[in-house]
């Protein structure tokens, strides 16, 4: 690698040759569904928003999976390549990325039996424990014709104007299950020994090299950590890694963990960079370049990761979703800048597992770009937000940009609002950076910050817009003793004015409740900023040798005994995101917490509280009580205005008080400021 010499990161901006072609840098952007690959109508779309990313510096772009069959369908009529009449539309996207004189690969994925459909196969009839259907297991005929398939799918891609194709090989998806010994009880040509079970990922490699020629980009993307029982071990996967090579791979990149493991990989409370001492481990053993992946968020951990030789590229899939700026804010030396990543999964992860289109909590408009436009205003107003937590730093910003003259007032002496809470919970750490981001992104605005400052009705009077983003205050509880000196705010607790007991009840199992008790069970630093005490924690395997790089979690003593309790029937945190809540479940779990539904709250006194649940009282000997259980919108000030007749703005919590919801706060602000 020669490091470039005309940025603070020589390395990460170092060009890569790949012998038949040549990269600008070494950063990818990995595949990510957004959900706009799926209709036909929507390739303009995903047009400007894979131009949008290639504009902001990225090297190598990679679009979310395309199957190269029906069966290979993640759902019902999703995104496939197969026929020739769907190539014409993929040409907007490989010209939208070239015009920026970036590189662009399609990812192959045929879901296997993560299929969520009937037609799915697999190479056994092994149903996946996330999927309600049980796969056909494919015959020798079978496996022939999905071999078939892929060499097709990457002919057209080519002929769609791609610079090369992905080959998911990871992650739990078919190539992934024929690999592993969990999902491949095959005793013919394509399983038993692991030269078998890995033929069919050397097939599609050889068989696509063969159809697209010598001057086509083939990323192998391979399971380097399965994190499931029976996955494989280290040295099938280096006798995996070899044979790709050898049948035609241009790189390699990593793969962490299938969909069905109990192991995060890729959420906020994941330290950065976790995995990529596993790429190190393979890059020695193979001649081509290699991918670090996962939580690499901002440019010194790229950096690091390729000057200490762990990797040849990093790929950014959500960083650049949330800044697709973050490769040209790298090189001009301006990382402050950077809207980073939180991992928080919320509109990308979560919107894709329920069939929305992904977006991203600190960036609305990804894969929105064409239609969340913040266009220069030709009429300037003065406008006034009131209120700097997330709502009201995303208008403020927003609308200066647009070339607003913008005064924001907030009582307290930091912006931030809520974020300031949030950022005190363990695993959640990530949040300094988007206030980092905003205090940055205010000054370049010219917004005016007035902190400190109570805003009221006669101080608003002279502007032609206000915007109301007052935010929250917490909801309080009705019960005997609720005025007890043991009853707090979770706020008092968070905010360090009250140290709880060591034996404590929490009241309200949403997320908040979960992120208190997450706050409650640790003392210290939090395992998310240590690789080693996480992988501990999790059970990984740190050499990485063991099959399914998997050992036993050894969980960090709690720091108190905490009781986690929710007035409505049912399980505990069954309304949390739908890839993140199961963490914090598990994190509980394995921190000795107790999580009770169906709570009848009865009374707090001097011995602690007293609940019914199912019809039995008893009494939980607790020194604290921390009352989670909801908030309300903070509206006085729309009030007021109102009674003057001001018609003003009301966005964010001071909207709808709905579990702190930033995705909502800042998606609201942005396109408030975006029709003013």
């Amino acid at each position: 690698m020669t490091p470039a010499t005309d940025t603070a990161y020589p390395h990460l901006f170092a060009p890569l040759d790949l012998g038949f072609t040549r990269l600008r840098n070494r950063i990818l952007m990995g595949s990510m569904h957004t959900g706009l690959e799926d209709h036909v109508r929507d390739f303009p779309k995903l047009a400007a928003y894979f131009g949008e990313r290639a504009a902001g510096g990225a090297a190598l772009l990679v679009t979310g999976g395309f199957s190269p069959n029906i069966a290979g369908w993640l759902a019902p009529f999703g995104s496939k390549l197969s026929w020739p009449w769907e190539v014409g539309r993929h040409r907007q996207v490989t010209a939208a990325v070239h015009s920026h004189g970036a590189h662009i690969c399609l990812q192959l994925l045929h879901a296997g039996r993560y299929a969520y459909h009937p037609l799915q196969v697999a190479p056994s009839r092994l149903k996946a424990p996330i999927n309600p259907f049980t796969p056909r297991a494919l015959s020798a005929r079978g496996v022939e014709r999905q071999i078939g398939s892929y060499a097709r799918a990457a002919r057209l891609a080519r002929d769609a104007g791609y610079d090369g194709v992905e080959v998911m090989g990871s992650e739990g998806y078919l190539i992934n299950e024929f690999i592993a010994p969990r999902t491949n009880t095959r005793t013919d040509a394509w399983g038993g020994d692991p030269a078998r079970r890995m033929r069919f990922a050397v097939e599609i490699v050889r068989r696509i090299r063969e159809a697209c020629g010598p001057d086509f980009i083939i990323i192998y993307r391979l399971s380097l950590l399965d994190l499931v029982e029976d996955g494989s071990n280290w040295e099938e996967v280096l006798q995996q890694a070899r044979a790709i090579e050898a049948a035609g791979a241009t790189l390699i990149n990593s793969g962490i963990g299938w969909h069905e493991a109990r192991v995060p990989t890729i959420a906020t409370s994941v330290p950065r960079a976790a995995f990529t001492a596993v790429t190190a481990k393979l890059r020695p053993h193979v001649g081509v370049p290699v991918i670090a992946v996962n939580r690499i968020n901002m440019p010194d951990v790229a950096e690091r990761v390729l000057a200490d030789g762990q990797a040849d590229m990093v790929s950014l899939a959500r960083p650049l979703l949330a800044d697709p700026q973050w490769p040209a804010k790298a090189r001009a030396g301006r990382p402050e800048t950077i809207n980073t990543c939180i991992a928080c999964n919320q509109a990308c992860l979560d919107h894709i597992f329920v069939n929305k289109r992904a977006s991203c909590l600190v960036n609305p408009r990804a894969a929105h770009e064409t239609e969340l436009v913040y266009r220069p205003t030709s009429a300037p107003r003065r406008v006034a937000v009131v209120g700097a937590g997330p709502a009201g730093l995303a208008c403020a910003t927003v609308a200066a940009e647009r070339g607003h003259h913008v005064t924001l007032f907030d009582a307290a002496s930091e912006i931030g609002g809520q974020f300031n809470v949030a950022k005190r919970i363990p695993g959640k750490e990530e949040f300094h950076e988007t206030l980092r981001y905003f205090r940055h992104r205010l000054a370049d605005t010219g917004v005016e910050l007035r902190l400190g400052v109570r805003a009221d009705a006669p101080m608003l009077a002279g502007f032609d817009d206000v915007v109301v983003a007052t935010g929250i205050s917490p909801r309080k509880v009705d019960f005997p003793g609720a005025d007890h000196p043991m009853v707090v705010s979770y706020l008092d607790v968070l905010q360090g004015r009250v140290r709880a007991a060591d034996k404590v009840a929490i009241i309200g199992a949403g997320g908040i409740g979960f992120d208190v008790g997450e706050f409650l069970v640790q003392d210290g630093p939090s395992p998310s900023l240590d690789p080693a005490r996480w992988m501990a924690e999790w059970g990984v395997d740190p050499s990485f040798e063991s099959r399914g790089a998997l050992s036993a979690p050894q969980p960090e003593a709690p720091a108190r005994e905490v009781w986690l309790l929710q007035r409505s029937p049912g399980k505990p945190g069954a309304r949390l995101g739908k890839t993140t809540g199961w963490i914090h479940r598990a994190t509980l779990k394995a921190k000795g917490v107790r999580m009770l539904g169906g709570v009848e709250y009865l009374g707090v006194d001097d011995r602690g509280l007293r609940i019914r649940v199912d019809g039995t009282e008893q009494l939980l000997e607790v020194g604290t009580v921390v009352v989670c259980a909801g908030q309300e919108p903070m509206r006085a000030l729309a009030d007021a205005l109102a009674a003057t007749g001001v018609n003003a703005h009301v966005i964010g919590g001071a909207d709808v008080a709905a579990e702190l919801d930033a995705k909502r706060a800042i998606d609201q602000g942005s396109r408030l400021a975006a029709a003013l």
